[in-house]
């Protein structure tokens, strides 16, 4: 199969180390890997704020990237979601007419696009990718991940398959954490307060780390904790699953007893 990772904005951005993470998974499962450098961003920010005629060029560009690709892989629930859901009614509205085919080809890229742990769950039919991460660790279901695209168990069935992780229930687990991307910016109030009760909850566990599938929603709450000068981690699940004997994949390399790398650290 010929395989692309679709890497999104906020993990190139700020947490590349999430990225070389999600490679790491593949290619240790023999995945062969393609990493397309004219991928941009999917348009969620532009279409959850309304700029919807912004949206029409990106989802044009994700098509034309991703075309000949037999799967699209990325490491976001929310970006997958984005694609899946949105992509194919946005071509058929812009692109619909005089460019059939450009509808018809986002339609089916958006089909083969799947988040990380559906990929090796639904694919590839594997749950245990020989990790090892020996930390307690709760696991926050994202909205877009656990409403949108319906990750279900998949994510804590890897997550439970990780040799010395500990696993433990998070309290109000399906309460959002307040992000909701642009959501943040404009009820900032609320996204806080909403924030502050997660991380109470992450903190009531006795967790050294939380993890999820959303590096937007890891940062949120990351930001949250360390103004509550908790001692908690926020580490994405690619970097849980990346982590092997040697040590945890941090920029492409293997780092010693280390629950999250340098990146997040410094954006916390």
């Amino acid at each position: 199969m010929r395989v692309a990772l679709f890497v999104t904005c906020v993990t190139d951005t700020l947490y590349p180390g999430t990225g070389r993470a999600a490679l790491a998974v593949l290619e240790r499962l023999g995945v062969e890997v393609d990493f397309p450098l004219a991928q941009s961003c999917c348009g969620q920010p532009q279409f959850n704020t309304g700029y919807r005629r912004e949206t029409e060029p990106l989802v044009r560009r994700f098509a034309e990237v991703f075309r000949g690709y037999d799967h699209v892989v990325t490491p976001s629930g929310s970006c997958a979601a984005m694609v899946r859901e949105n992509h194919p009614r946005i071509a058929a509205r812009a692109f619909g007419g005089g460019a059939a085919g450009t509808a018809a080809e986002a339609a089916g890229v958006a089909s083969r696009t799947y988040e990380l742990s559906e990929f090796l769950v639904d694919v590839l039919g594997v749950t245990d990718v020989g990790a090892y991460y020996p930390h307690t660790v709760t696991y926050h279901p994202t909205c877009h991940g656990l409403r949108t695209l319906g990750l279900g168990d998949r994510p804590r069935r890897l997550l439970e398959n990780v040799r010395g992780l500990e696993l433990v229930e998070l309290p109000g687990a399906e309460e959002c954490c307040g992000f909701g991307g642009t959501f943040a910016v404009k009820n900032a109030a609320v996204s806080a307060a909403m924030g502050s009760d997660k991380a109470r909850g992450i903190e009531s566990t006795g967790a050294e780390a939380v993890c999820a599938v959303d590096n937007s929603c890891l940062m949120h709450i990351g930001g949250i904790l360390a103004r509550r000068g908790s001692a908690v981690r926020p580490v994405h699940l690619a970097e849980i699953l990346a982590s092997t004997d040697g040590g945890t994949v941090v920029d492409g390399t293997a780092a010693e007893g280390t629950a999250a790398n340098g990146t997040e650290e410094e954006a916390r």
